[in-house]
């Protein structure tokens, strides 16, 4: 193995390693190959760009320090928010590239606070240029497709990078290290394919805007295994592009195996979506624990998104104080045009290329106790109802305590807040449940609201003072067990 020491390449009097690092890399290249090692010690430095066949090797007690200074990263193609476009260079950046790794059991620190600062001030309604900004929006000058959303950040140009990105790469590898404190998300992996994640702690605070932690974008074959998530948004976050520009390039994340982690805080453990305008498919989610997420299996989509989300197994799964362990929401409110009411409208639209659909899901043996809001929440489009869904085998356990509030399950066309209640589910067909128990604080065990085709296999409510099932607007619904706990909307 041939091994490139950046301490090697750096001056003793130096305390910026920019430049030492980028000499061991462009040696590494230069001999077709090797790893760029880093022995103990901080290392200061702006962003730079890891090239083919290489491995970055952080040893024990390293630490690369990345420098907040603006004007210091340079404006690259990237996919920003699920729209490509231009952008802050991430702080370690990979395009075009094959056969990489990321390894070691030292640190990643991003410094992202002051990132984060600006963001918060562009939150409130304050204006921010600078030369780097005018330069990304002469970069951009030709794409105007955002300009109708909630992305605080695009009329000024602040695309605040991730930390990590892989870009249009090969046989990727992370593993060891920890990735903490990014300006944007942590680590973003965009049509990549054959990816391996092993043994990697994801870290920022839980006020980082959008601090997601891993967020597999239109890539295929990939494995997350043994990590750990502690993060102020999403733990493990699939997507393949927004609306039309998604769609335009059609690359649907496939194939992706997430096993063995730990999330402890984040908004979710595993989302899919809503940035899924190129497909979603062929995920398997097994043997975690999401400790402390806002959700844990999330799934969300809207009128905009079209494309599918779809063949999702989920099994083995330990869930403690979540506000809702199982969201499934093809209604998200969020992200949508703010000129076009209709796309929040209650009616039925018309079915088109926006048009998202979601079906083909197993979720069992999931055990979730202390949740906070709902059990479970399934809402599909009037248009388009979710389909498809198997919930066997699974324990869902409201917290006993009234003292703590509930919230909105997920963010559906209008707010539905919940607090110690069961399972809810509109706009659904070919729904089923085997093997269920729910211990709500009040109301059914499940609701049913416009479905059908609804088989209800041994479905038990552990408040044994509140109906098992409540439907409305419900046909083709089989019951096994409890049929005398039945009970249609508006009866007593």
């Amino acid at each position: 193995m041939t091994l490139f020491n950046v301490k090697d390449y750096q001056l003793q009097e130096e305390t910026d390693s920019s430049k030492a690092i980028q000499q061991a890399i462009d040696a590494c290249e230069k001999a077709g190959g090797g790893t760029v090692y880093l022995p103990s010690g901080v290392y200061e430095t702006g962003p730079f760009a890891l090239k083919s066949n290489m491995t970055l090797y952080l040893d024990a007690g390293a630490e690369l320090s990345f420098i907040d200074d603006f004007e210091r990263y340079p404006v690259v193609k990237t996919r920003w928010s699920g729209y490509v476009c231009h952008g802050f260079m991430p702080l370690i950046f990979g395009e075009n590239i094959t056969n990489v790794a990321i390894k070691g059991n030292g640190i990643i620190n991003g410094n992202g606070r002051a990132w984060w600062k600006i963001n918060r001030q562009l939150r409130k309604g304050e204006h921010y240029q600078s030369p780097k900004t005018e330069e990304i929006a002469e970069a951009n000058k030709t794409f105007t497709e955002p300009a109708d959303t909630n992305l605080v950040e695009w009329p000024s140009q602040f695309l605040r990078p991730p930390l990590i990105q892989f870009y249009e790469a090969k046989h990727i590898t992370i593993s060891g290290v920890t990735v903490k404190n990014s300006p944007f998300w942590n680590t973003h992996l965009v049509f990549c394919d054959n990816v391996s994640i092993q043994n990697v702690t994801f870290q920022n605070p839980s006020d980082t805007p959008n601090g997601d932690g891993l967020d597999i974008d239109s890539c295929q074959n990939v494995r997350i295994t043994d990590c750990h998530f502690d993060v102020g948004d999403d733990c493990v976050v699939l997507k393949s592009g927004i609306n039309e520009d998604g769609r335009h390039y059609g690359i649907p994340t496939k194939n992706v195996t997430v096993t063995n982690c730990t999330m402890h805080h984040g908004h979710g453990g595993v989302v899919l979506g809503s940035e899924n305008s190129g497909g979603i498919e062929n995920i398997t989610v097994s043997n975690c624990v999401f400790d402390g997420t806002d959700r844990g299996i999330r799934v969300k989509t809207n009128r905009e998104r079209g494309s599918y989300i779809r063949n999702l197994l989920v099994q083995n799964i330990m869930m403690d104080n979540v506000l809702c362990p199982i969201a499934i929401n093809a209604f998200y409110r969020h992200g949508v045009s703010k000129s076009n009411p209709e796309l929040l409208d209650a009616a039925p639209a018309a079915i088109t290329e926006k048009t998202p659909v979601v079906e083909q899901m197993r979720i069992s043996h999931i055990t979730a106790r202390n949740c906070r809001a709902a059990a479970g929440f399934i809402y599909g489009l009037p248009e388009m109802p979710i389909r498809n869904i198997s919930i066997e085998h699974v324990t869902l356990e409201m917290t006993a305590d009234e003292t703590i509030p509930g919230g909105e399950p997920d963010m559906v066309r209008e707010v539905i807040s919940m607090a110690g209640e069961g399972i809810y589910a509109k706009y659904v067909e070919d729904l089923r449940f085997h093997h269920v128990e729910v211990k709500q604080r009040k109301g059914p065990a499940l609701q049913l609201h416009n479905a059908r085709r609804i088989k209800v296999e041994e479905l038990t409510s552990l408040n044994q003072h509140e109906s098992v099932l409540v439907y409305q607007d419900t046909e083709e619904l089989f019951i096994l067990g409890n049929e005398s706990k039945l009970q249609k909307a508006g009866e007593r």
